[in-house]
């Protein structure tokens, strides 16, 4: 940029190193205040690397009363008192707790580190019972009421949900853990939990009914996510010379950053859009744009769920019905994947049926649309490498005019058809046809209405119809595309026009042949 670039806090999610290190910091006191000053006990979903450990860091910041690191702020105008209260933080973000034994270390040292500041009861073996002396001794010691920070509560219980058995282990320590923040009641000022999954609908926990749930509240749906007036008002510098490095104008730079990274709506008034702000930071500062948030792996019991559940995947899109009485369901054995989609951010809501309190899920942006589709072919396809070479080889035979070559590659495709999706065999099929041309969207303009496909290069328009049942042929697909006149939107673009019918043989399970006029 210049001599004067600033500071994103890329990656950083402790609000006085960001203070303190000259970072620039996207107001959210506002919030912070309301949560710190009208209520105890709450729980934020919200998916991850949405800015939940920075909102717990803030109101770290704040019950200790660390004034100076609000100058300039909301909250510096609002709070007048800055009463210092001992803080207990816990952070359950660690990669590798996938057994009971693992998270028992992880909570041993955990509360080793808070005993050597609160002292120790030689009696208190238990996890329980050590946090709940941790807790009684805190307020003791300083005569005030204690401030309870919990980060991921959930994330040990969501990375062994393919592990029914270990799940149910690590479920029965972090109840008998989280319990005592009901029992400590007389010891605690403040207590806050985030995570994906809403605790109250976990059977598990429902001796936490006392969590106010504040994930859906109207009026804090911005305490997480960066909506569109915060980013204008925040970032015109970085803005303006993003849009300079890409070519664009501010405009149409900011444009596409929505259709990327935008898109998240977490309530059922929702009438901003929120930005990831992992995604968005990171792609501001690179001065392109880039894929940043599924850079780690969607795990692959939830893609393999969302494939052995027979969704049509283009429903996907803005079409996922689900009621609000599942929205935060999490166990594995359900077999629908739907609220761990939305929990984790890989669904958003696009719209509410408020009559029957059921929501529309869509794709937020192309960034999740494209990394999910990425991460769901292999498990339809077994032979799929895991870049996407195989999808640029599709598009390079359309963009070299070579139609036979590209439906040769797609007989390939299916002939692989995993066995035990036999009775999905038609599902299997347009499924398949949605996933290859959906993902060459990313090089080419392509759109996908039920079992047709449109792809659209610079001189050509391919327009395809394929026939699935036993009976209809390539002819019939051909037939179809000029009776229901698909490729009329298209000439007024002087481009060739090309017809593609497909057949299926059934039988055999794959492409039996195909006509091209």
């Amino acid at each position: 940029m210049t001599e004067n670039k600033r500071e994103l806090p890329l990656g950083i999610n402790d609000f006085e190193s960001i203070r303190t290190g000259g970072y620039l910091y996207v107001d959210k006191t506002e919030y912070v205040y309301e949560l710190a000053t009208q209520g105890k006990p709450y729980f934020l979903g919200r998916p991850r690397r949405f800015g939940k450990s920075l909102l717990l860091s803030t109101l770290k910041a704040y019950f200790l009363g660390k004034k100076e690191l609000f100058e300039g702020l909301a909250i510096a105008d609002l709070e007048k008192d800055w009463i210092e209260r001992p803080v207990i933080c816990i952070d359950l973000n660690k990669p590798d707790i996938h057994d009971a034994a693992t998270l028992s270390a992880v909570l041993d040292s955990i509360l080793h580190e808070l005993e050597k500041e609160w002292g120790v009861e030689p009696y208190d073996k238990y996890p329980s019972l050590r946090f709940e002396g941790i807790i009684r001794r805190a307020c003791e010691k300083t005569k005030k009421r204690v401030v309870v920070l919990v980060d991921n509560y959930d994330k040990p219980l969501f990375d062994t949900l393919d592990n029914k058995e270990v799940n149910d282990e690590i479920c029965n320590i972090l109840r008998s853990l989280y319990c005592i923040l009901k029992s400590a009641d007389a010891y605690l000022h403040f207590v806050m939990l985030t995570g994906v999954t809403k605790i109250s609908k976990l059977n598990e926990f429902s001796d936490m009914n006392q969590l106010i749930d504040v994930s859906t509240y109207y009026r804090l749906e911005g305490i997480c996510g960066i909506t569109e007036d915060e980013l204008t008002a925040n970032f015109e510098p970085e803005l303006r010379h993003f849009a300079e490095e890409c070519k664009l104008t501010c405009e149409d730079a900011l444009n596409e950053l929505k259709i990327r990274y935008g898109g998240y709506h977490f309530t059922k008034k929702s009438t901003e859009m929120y930005y990831n702000p992992f995604s968005l930071l990171n792609t501001l500062s690179c001065g392109k744009f880039t894929d940043n948030w599924l850079q780690s792996d969607m795990p692959t019991f939830l893609v393999k769920m969302v494939r052995n559940a027979g969704f049509t995947i283009s429903e996907f899109e803005d079409d996922v019905l689900l009621s609000e009485e599942f929205m935060y369901h999490y166990r594995s054995h359900v077999n629908d994947p739907t609220p761990l989609l939305y929990q984790n951010g890989y669904l958003t809501i696009k719209d509410c049926i408020f009559n029957r309190q059921v929501y529309k899920l869509g794709f937020p942006n192309t960034e999740v649309k494209y990394g999910v589709l990425n991460k769901l072919m292999p498990v339809y396809v077994s032979e799929w490498t895991k870049d996407d070479s195989s999808i640029s080889k599709f598009t390079e035979k359309l963009l070299s005019g070579d139609v036979d070559g590209f439906m040769t590659l797609l007989q390939a495709i299916y002939a692989g058809m995993p066995n035990e999706l036999e009775n999905q065999v038609e599902k299997y099929y347009r499924n398949i046809i949605y996933l290859i041309f959906t993902l060459m969207g990313q090089f080419v303009q392509t759109e996908v209405h039920n079992a047709d496909a449109v792809v659209k290069t610079p001189d050509t328009v391919f327009v395809f119809e394929f026939k699935l049942d036993e009976t209809s042929t390539a002819a019939a697909a051909l037939k179809q595309i000029n009776d229901k006149s698909y490729a009329i939107p298209y000439t007024a673009d002087n481009l060739k026009i090309v017809k593609i019918g497909v057949e299926f043989n059934t039988k055999d399970r794959t492409i039996g042949r195909w006509l091209i006029n």
